[in-house]
């Protein structure tokens, strides 16, 4: 049975969407397995004759249309492999349509055969230069018109299939990297999280191990004073008593054996020599503790979350203080220059004091004549400088790189949180707008510097709101 003619072409506008500027376009097409021929002739006879030479070939799909008015519209709907069109048609220019058919974005890669009555060598030159893919004298031989539109076809379906494989590779590739890019933002947040969570962690440590300190600083205080107090008196009544003793063996002849047999007992002239002595020892150990409880308090700064005047030099002291038992075999020497009282933070600025004069211990532990050095600069009239030096076996250049970062450290396991000197950048250039940097050479030491401005305001701090 034949094919049916396709002539009536009316509907075919509807089936297309135009763009902006009035050109058809198609954002999805589905590749066809086998060839979809058009032909727009403005002849019916030509179009029946075509049909007949490609009734042969069942797998072939025949279009058909007589205006070339609708042609673009009705290719952009049927989505065709290979167009055939006449070069000579009433009111068209056969040439510019191929024209068009190229600049419109849905039809432009489509194959375009040109059918004419000519032959001459000018004409199919013409034909190629405005886009035509191939030239075919009508009516074409069957055989070679077959072999035709199945090569273009083939050739265009493979052209879609690589367009379809170099979007779907460029879509995989976007999508990999907004998956890459999300990926790494969820990362850094995470990261961030525990960050913050650890700093959180080890704030509320310090925080109340601050409390610990000034807490049993207070409940020492206290008795400790009394001690204290005591130990003076002790030490008159028992002058006095040596005094009254010394009159009393000039002035009596007494020879009791009684006496005489306690004093030997007691070697009294020994416990007249050394009761002094003890009464001295237990000054300077009352002292002592006074100085111990004395720095505790002045290191937990407990009661002083808010800005104030302090001394840097009492707040580095205190440090030593509380480290003296690490400190034994370490020669520590202080250089303090003049500096004013500075409005800061201080149990924060005590914090990072022990921090890096902890670090510059572990880094001199195993250095034959170890050595710390505490250095104080008035900078200018705005701001201090404290540089805390060891000559410990240093630090790379890769290493300093990473000091300030968080949970990186260069102890073993369970000896470091990785923590210390990241908060403690977080206190002097957040909390107090200073600088914190690292100066260190390999085999040469490790030198810390820490700037601070005298003056701060609250809401420069985040603080007092």
């Amino acid at each position: 049975m034949a094919q049916p003619l396709i002539s009536d072409i009316s509907s075919v506008s509807s089936g297309a969407q135009a763009d902006a500027g009035g050109t058809a376009s198609v954002t999805m097409r589905n590749i066809p397995q086998s060839p979809v021929v058009l032909l727009i002739d403005d002849q019916p006879i030509v179009a029946e004759s075509i049909r007949r030479l490609l009734l042969g070939e069942p797998d072939i799909q025949f279009h058909y249309c007589s205006d070339p008015q609708q042609a673009i519209p009705f290719a952009i709907k049927i989505s065709p492999t290979v167009i055939l069109q006449d070069l000579v048609m009433p009111d068209t220019d056969g040439l510019m349509l191929v024209k068009f058919f190229r600049n419109t974005s849905a039809t432009k890669d489509i194959p375009v055969i040109v059918l004419s009555n000519r032959d001459e060598a000018m004409v199919k030159a013409e034909s190629f230069s405005q886009g035509a893919n191939d030239y075919l004298v009508k009516l074409p031989d069957p055989v070679e018109l077959i072999a035709r539109v199945r090569y273009h076809s083939t050739a265009y379906c493979n052209l879609l299939k690589r367009h379809e494989a170099d979007l779907t590779l460029a879509y995989n590739k976007e999508l990999e990297r907004r998956v890459e890019a999300r990926t790494a933002e969820l990362k850094q947040a995470l990261e961030n999280l525990k960050q913050t969570q650890s700093k959180l962690i080890h704030n509320e440590k310090m925080s109340s191990l601050g409390q610990l300190v000034a807490g049993i600083a207070h409940e020492i205080n206290n008795p400790i004073n009394f001690i204290h107090g005591n130990v003076e008196h002790v030490d008159r009544y028992v002058t006095g008593l040596c005094e009254i003793l010394e009159i009393y063996e000039q002035q009596s002849d007494s020879s009791s054996s009684a006496l005489l047999d306690k004093y030997d007992e007691i070697d009294f002239e020994f416990v007249r020599a050394d009761l002094p002595k003890v009464i001295q020892s237990l000054k300077i150990g009352t002292e002592r503790i006074q100085n111990l409880v004395s720095g505790l308090k002045v290191f937990s700064r407990s009661d002083e979350a808010e800005i104030k005047l302090a001394d840097i030099h009492q707040g580095i002291n205190s440090t030593l203080m509380i480290l003296k038992p690490k400190l034994k075999e370490i020669d520590v020497t202080c250089e303090y220059d003049e500096l004013p009282q500075i409005e800061c933070l201080p149990g924060s600025l005590n914090q990072v004091f022990m921090n890096v004069i902890a670090n510059a211990i572990d880094a001199v532990e195993n250095v034959e004549n170890p050595a710390i050095s505490i250095q104080t600069k008035e900078l200018s009239p705005d701001l201090i400088q404290v540089t805390i030096s060891d000559n410990g076996a240093g630090i790379s250049k890769e290493t300093q790189a990473k000091l300030f970062d968080a949970f990186f450290t260069t102890k073993s396991v369970g000896k470091g949180t990785g923590l210390g000197l990241s908060i403690s950048h977080q206190i002097i250039v957040e909390k107090h707008r200073g600088n914190i940097s690292v100066e260190s050479e390999v085999g040469q030491g490790t030198a810390f510097t820490i700037e601070i401005p005298v003056c701060h305001h609250a809401s420069v701090l985040g603080l007092g709101k």
